[in-house]
């Protein structure tokens, strides 16, 4: 079955929390792709949302949100999630993951999107 570590960051203040999930609880997070929001009942965090920013596979191959499928796939990158061009102009082929969440996923970026809200009493 599926295991998977979350990372969740707080923007606020630059924080992250580690939450491994396996089995029945990974369930929830398999198919939804980068860029949706889920509820943080999932990691232990209810009243919170979370958004999938990224991840990574077993071997670290990173998602690209821009290559469709849940597979790895070769393209050529000029920048950006995967490649860090040295030169100017640039480009290589390297392999990446599509922007859905399958079982062959080892890492999962988060990030807060939504926390509950404060109740302020009253108190006079």
């Amino acid at each position: 079955m599926a295991k998977f570590k979350v990372i969740i960051s707080n923007p606020e203040d630059g924080t992250c929390k580690v939450v491994e999930l396996e089995d029945s609880r990974a369930v929830p997070l398999i198919g939804r792709r980068i860029g949706d929001t889920f509820d943080g009942t999932v990691v232990d965090m209810p009243a919170y949302k979370l958004k999938i920013r990224g991840g990574s596979d077993t071997d670290g191959v990173p998602m690209r949100p821009n290559v469709h499928g849940g597979g790895r796939r070769k393209i050529i990158l000029s920048g950006g999630v995967g490649f860090s061009p040295k030169n100017k102009g640039e480009r290589k082929r390297k392999a990446v993951r599509g922007d859905i969440i399958t079982e062959e996923i080892s890492q999962i970026n988060t990030k807060i999107v939504e926390k509950p809200k404060k109740t302020v009493s009253n108190k006079t």
